[in-house]
């Protein structure tokens, strides 16, 4: 039997009553109104902007008796109208069958409520500051269990020299150091002309040309060059280890090894430690001498002076012991940046919002450290290495 497309339709109107959608009904002391008919998707969607209309305007009338027993059928998506009709609150006089007392109940608990505008704490800035420290100290404990672990380690395999990760430090000894010698070559050659040119300018106007020797075999040799091999190590190696752990820990491999009885800071951290520890000192010894050809070339240029006497004149001007606080510096920033890394990337949660976050941490965390760690040299070792 072909259902009859439903009208909106009131009490005056001659239709059969299971056609009509609501009859209103006045007397002497309420008003209400019963709906009938259909209120499923089906029936609905042909007059849905309509017939929503039309109740809105009787639901103003607060007290406006709604009696829902006539209806043939109803659906979540008549339930869902007819509780946006009434704002999310029901009329103060309602008439349910049992069945559609669950469902408006249901909606009732499923209400969302607007959360209130908290107000702000007066202690709020100490509270933000207790947070932070906090935090701080919680890395700083995650970091010295890592390091104990990791010694621990040393102790194990220095009477188990079988179990020595040789082909994974000398992985990470490539991906660290090999690979990196043509960004930090580039950038230390580009540091040395910039330096070199803009101290040549300030030289001449006293006549004391020579002395650039001394100001370019000082600062990259002591400072410039641990400091760029450094920070650049730190934003590419860096955030390589602790992206690969936290994909580790996203893919399930790390609970991999667990389960297979294969120790995390043996096979994973302790090789890139160790090989960073090694790659350091040998890309801080390549960058300042890079840094210091690009000085050379641009003071040629520039001042007219001979890279031989250069080459002559430099091991007299520069102590060696400059040298070795470089290799120094260069071998403790590379093993904290591996430790900052590795900490950062076992930190990370499974999932992709962790791995982005935990990557960013890292990175600024090493840069920065590598910034106090060059600023605690520069004060132990304020006496060694200058004339």
């Amino acid at each position: 039997m072909n259902e009859l497309k439903p009208e909106l339709m009131h009490t005056d109107h001659s239709h059969h009553a299971m056609q009509q959608w609501y009859q209103l009904c006045s007397q002497e002391d309420c008003a209400s109104i019963v709906l009938t008919g259909s209120y499923t998707l089906t029936a609905l969607k042909p007059v849905l902007k309509p017939l929503t209309n039309e109740l809105s305007k009787q639901a103003r009338n607060q007290d406006l008796h709604w009696d829902l027993t006539n209806i043939a059928q109803m659906d979540t998506a008549g339930t869902a109208m007819l509780w946006r009709i009434w704002q999310a609150q029901r009329p103060r006089h309602l008439q349910l069958r049992p069945e559609h007392e669950r469902m408006f109940a249901r909606l009732e608990h499923f209400t969302i409520v607007k959360p209130q505008a908290k107000q702000r704490d007066l202690l709020w800035p100490l509270t933000a500051l207790g947070g932070l420290a906090l935090l701080l100290w919680q890395h700083t404990v995650g970091l010295i269990m890592l390091i104990g672990q990791l010694l621990l380690d040393v102790f194990y395999l220095s009477r188990n020299p079988i179990y020595i990760p040789w082909r994974e430090i000398s992985a990470n000894l490539y991906r660290t150091g090999a690979q990196a010698l043509g960004i930090t070559a580039l950038v230390g050659f580009l540091i040395g002309i910039v330096l070199s040119y803009l101290s040549s300018k300030q030289l001449q106007l006293f006549g004391a040309d020579i002395f650039i020797i001394n100001i370019l075999g000082i600062s990259i040799i002591r400072e410039l060059g641990p400091m760029l091999a450094s920070i650049l190590v730190a934003g590419r190696s860096g955030s390589s280890m602790t992206a690969q752990l936290g994909v580790m820990r996203v893919t399930q491999e790390l609970d991999a090894l667990t389960v297979m009885g294969i120790s995390h800071s043996q096979r994973l951290i302790l090789p890139k430690v160790l090989g960073l520890g090694i790659a350091m000192p040998l890309l801080v010894m390549w960058t300042s001498a890079i840094a210091l050809l690009g000085g050379m070339v641009a003071a040629e240029w520039q001042l007219g002076l001979n890279h031989q006497y250069f080459l002559t004149v430099l091991p007299d001007v520069v102590p060696i012991a400059n040298l070795w606080l470089g290799l120094g510096k260069g071998i403790v920033c590379g093993m904290v940046i591996a430790l900052i890394a590795c900490h950062f990337g076992l930190r990370i949660k499974p999932n992709t919002e962790s791995l982005g976050e935990g990557t960013t941490s890292s990175v600024v965390t090493a840069i920065t450290m590598v910034i106090i760690i060059d600023a605690i040299f520069a004060v132990l070792f304020s006496d060694v290495g200058l004339i």
